[in-house]
């Protein structure tokens, strides 16, 4: 599969970004590049191609559940809190 996500310290944080991509303030990529603070922010979020057992489970998990375009509600790991998009 394929993905692309943002990764923020706080779920108001994320819950705010995800807000501001469904109302059209900011496109997913945009808000990866300003607000992630994962190195993938200078790819638009964009992790490339994983398979299964290469992210953490709840990550992984919510990929799964996704349908490619379709964008993910914020998602708790280790690591902080996820937007994630499905991009294949």
């Amino acid at each position: 599969m394929r993905a692309s996500h943002i990764l923020v310290s706080t779920e108001v944080e994320a819950k705010r970004i995800l807000e501001e991509i469904k109302t059209n303030q900011s496109s997913f990529e945009e808000s990866a590049r300003a607000f992630s603070m994962c190195p993938s922010k200078k790819q638009g979020g964009d992790l490339g191609e994983f398979g299964k057992g290469q992210m953490v489970k709840p990550f992984e998990d919510a990929c799964l559940k996704l349908k490619v375009s379709e964008l993910s509600s914020p998602i708790k790991t280790e690591f902080g809190w996820h937007l994630i998009k499905r991009t294949g």
